[in-house]
């Protein structure tokens, strides 16, 4: 999902800075609403910084990544997530790779705006007091193939407006090789939430978890 500097014209990368400027402002209220957002977004931002420094790897016209999406989604909670991914990638651009902050807000639409689609069909469902869905493996996976199918339509997109001329072989062997990619991360997902739901009514994590509102089996 990382668009390497250069690729992109500046002009665009203004515009692609001004929108992702406008999506974290829209995540805000929520921080004012529950003061607790604040430390689920570290919390968030940590867990997907972990998990995109242990593992990339170049592949065709971007890079590969552990991203932890859907595992900070459902531990976090939604705004959380969203304004973690921000976080994240400011702090191990500023600490890691100075460069990357040229394309800060490419690379946090890449990652937020799938999010925004992944909550908005399923994933608000596996919250809901009263839904029909259930926590599970099947469920997890579903949310999973909805968010990387948005990475790689990002990925698509920035290629298309880019400098470079748009090789749709060099895409799709980008996202053929995400595919065990993403149903490694959903078992991640799955094993870590089911793992912690046995802990959910201990008081730090009921605090600082959405596990208390998952709907498990």
């Amino acid at each position: 999902m990382h668009i390497e500097p250069g690729i992109i014209d500046p002009l665009r990368v203004t515009a692609a800075n001004a929108v992702a400027l406008a999506v974290v402002a829209t995540q805000l209220p929520a921080l004012v609403r529950a003061p607790l957002n604040i430390v689920k977004t570290g919390l968030a931002a940590i867990v997907f910084s972990v998990l995109m420094q242990s593992w990339h790897l170049a592949v065709g016209p971007s890079e590969l990544h552990l991203i932890g999406a859907t595992t900070v989604y459902l531990l976090f909670g939604f705004a959380p997530a969203m304004l973690g991914f921000a976080l994240g990638l400011f702090l191990q651009g500023f600490f890691f790779e100075p460069q990357d902050l040229i394309h800060l807000g490419v690379n946090s639409l890449s990652l937020m705006l799938p999010m925004v689609a992944v909550h908005e069909t399923f994933g608000k469902r596996l919250f809901a007091a009263n839904a029909a869905d259930r926590f599970s493996f099947a469920r997890v996976l579903r949310i999973d193939a909805v968010y990387y199918a948005g990475v790689a339509a990002m990925v698509a997109f920035w290629l298309l407006i880019s400098n470079d001329s748009f090789a749709l072989v060099d895409w799709g062997r980008w996202a053929l090789a995400y595919m065990p990619v993403f149903g490694l991360e959903a078992l991640i997902t799955f094993t870590t939430v089911t793992i912690m739901k046995t802990w959910r009514d201990k008081a730090a994590l009921a605090r600082l978890t959405e596990l208390g509102r998952l709907n498990f089996a």
